[in-house]
C-alpha cells in the first residue's frame, strides 16, 4: 500500500478530513486548492512517490510560488497544507518523518494602520464645531445626534481627547474608573494588555474636556457606578457604544470616512513619533511589550 499511487494517497487524506477531523466542505476545498500547487510542483519535477519529498523540495515549493506572485499568508496556509498531509503520510506509515516541519513561509508585510494627520485631528477634535445634525441625516453616515444630548456630547468630545492625548486603547478606555484620572498632575492610570498597570500624561485640552464631564456626569451617573465614562443609563459604557459615539462624531464634525477609536490611538502614536523620534518612549506611553509592535509607526508618512 506504501507504494500505491500519489492519487490515492491524497483521496485518502481527504476522506481522513471529512470523515475522522470532520473538516468543512470549505475546508476541504482549502485544502485542495494548496495540495493541487504540491501535486503540479511534483509532476513537474517528475517526483511520482511521496517517499521521494524532501524538505529541500519543500523549501523549493514555497520559493516557487513566492516568485510567482502568491502571498506571505496564502503560502502559509500551502506549507500548513503540506505539513498537514505529510504527517498524515507518517501517521500511515509511507513517510518516517515529515519534511515540512520548520520551514516557514516569508513574514507577510504588516498593514499599516490608518491614522488621521493634524489638521484632521484638529478638526475633529474642534468642540465649538457646529451640530449639523441635518447635514448627518443627509448623507445617511449613522443614526443623529439629537440637539438635547448636550452632556452625551460633552462626555463623547472628553472620551475623543483623551484617546488621542494619552494613546489609549478602547478596552483601556471604557475601563477606567473616576479615580484613575489626577486632574491636578495630568496624569491617568491605565491597566492595559496583562494587566499591566501604567501612567500615563493627560494634556491640557484633554484635562479642560474632563473636567467639563466630570461637571455634568453626575446628572447620568448610577449613585453606585464607579466608571468615568457612563452611557444615558448610567452604567460604564460599552466598547461597541464608544464605536458608534465615535463615528456620529466623526461625521458630524465633518472629517469624512470611518474613523474608529483605535485610530486616535495610532494618530496619537505616530504624531508623537514625528515630533520626538523617540521609539522608546512612544513604546512605553502606549504599552507595548514589544518594541517591533511600536517600530510599525516609523513606517508611517
Amino acid at each position: 500500500m506504501h507504494h500505491a499511487p500519489p492519487s490515492l494517497w491524497l483521496d485518502k487524506f481527504f476522506t481522513h478530513l471529512s470523515d475522522e477531523r470532520r473538516c468543512s466542505p470549505r475546508t476541504l476545498e482549502s485544502y485542495r486548492q494548496a495540495l493541487s500547487k504540491l501535486t503540479a510542483f511534483c509532476a513537474h519535477h517528475a517526483i511520482d512517490d511521496w517517499q521521494a519529498i524532501t524538505s529541500h523540495q519543500v523549501r523549493a515549493l514555497a520559493s516557487a510560488q513566492h516568485r510567482m506572485g502568491l502571498g506571505a499568508r496564502s503560502i502559509q496556509h500551502l506549507l500548513s497544507a503540506v505539513r498537514s498531509f505529510c504527517g498524515y503520510l507518517v501517521r500511515e506509515g509511507v513517510l518516517s518523518n515529515n519534511p515540512a516541519v520548520g520551514i516557514r513561509a516569508p513574514k507577510a508585510p504588516r498593514k499599516l494602520p490608518k491614522t488621521l494627520d493634524v489638521d484632521q485631528m484638529k478638526g475633529l477634535l474642534t468642540a465649538d464645531s457646529p451640530l449639523d445634525v441635518a447635514a448627518v441625516e443627509a448623507r445617511q453616515v449613522v443614526p443623529a445626534i439629537p440637539r438635547d444630548q448636550q452632556p452625551l456630547l460633552i462626555r463623547d468630545l472628553a472620551m475623543l481627547e483623551l484617546m488621542y492625548s494619552s494613546g489609549l486603547r478602547l478596552s483601556e478606555l471604557i475601563h477606567l474608573q473616576c479615580p484613575d484620572v489626577d486632574l491636578e498632575d495630568a496624569m491617568v492610570r491605565v491597566i492595559g494588555k496583562g494587566n499591566k498597570t501604567r501612567l500615563v500624561p493627560v494634556g491640557s485640552h484633554a484635562i479642560a474636556a474632563l473636567q467639563h464631564w466630570l461637571q455634568h456626569r453626575a446628572t447620568l451617573a448610577s449613585p453606585d457606578e464607579a466608571a468615568l465614562f457612563v452611557g444615558a443609563r448610567g452604567t460604564r459604557l460599552t466598547p461597541r457604544a464608544v464605536q458608534l459615539r465615535v463615528r456620529q462624531w466623526a461625521a458630524t464634525h465633518g472629517s469624512g470616512g470611518h474613523v474608529h477609536p483605535h485610530m486616535l490611538r495610532h494618530s496619537f502614536a505616530s504624531h508623537l513619533l514625528e515630533s520626538s523620534g523617540d521609539l522608546r518612549a512612544v513604546q512605553e506611553l502606549l504599552g507595548h511589550a514589544d518594541l517591533s509592535n511600536t517600530q510599525i509607526y516609523t513606517h508611517l508618512d
